[in-house]
């Protein structure tokens, strides 16, 4: 077996620390990154650089009562792109979130530049109304 690229390792790492580690999640992100959600949610929107995605993704924990989590299911690396399927899980305003999602990742010099979130489930919007 080959041994995995290097930017599909660090995407692991960035969802190892998911939850955990703050400054390794940050660590991996460019200054200008972008994070895209789509959709009409109080999570959608574009977040631009490093301190506003990291607070974006300090908001799912909170909008969730600290319950959210995601777990790895696969990632596809090369030097310029990642691709990320994960399960979503958490609970919010009573209703339960868990539910497959992708997101897809440009990198640079081993760092995210830019992502977008791609819902793989319609309950997605309904969870983050």
């Amino acid at each position: 077996m080959s041994e995995e690229h290097p930017n599909a390792a660090l995407v692991r790492r960035v969802f190892s620390a998911f939850g955990r580690d703050p400054k390794a999640i940050a660590a991996a992100f460019d200054r200008g990154i972008t994070w895209r959600v789509p959709g009409d949610t109080i999570m959608s929107g574009e977040y631009h650089g490093r301190v506003e995605v990291m607070e974006f993704l300090r908001r799912t924990g909170l909008e969730t009562g600290g319950t959210y989590r995601s777990a790895l299911h696969t990632v596809f690396a090369d030097d310029d792109w990642a691709v990320a399927i994960y399960r979503a899980m958490g609970t919010r305003n009573g209703v339960e979130l868990d539910i497959e999602q992708a997101l897809v990742i440009r990198l640079r010099d081993r760092m995210w530049m830019d992502v977008t979130a791609v819902p793989l489930d319609p309950s997605f919007a309904k969870f983050w109304a």
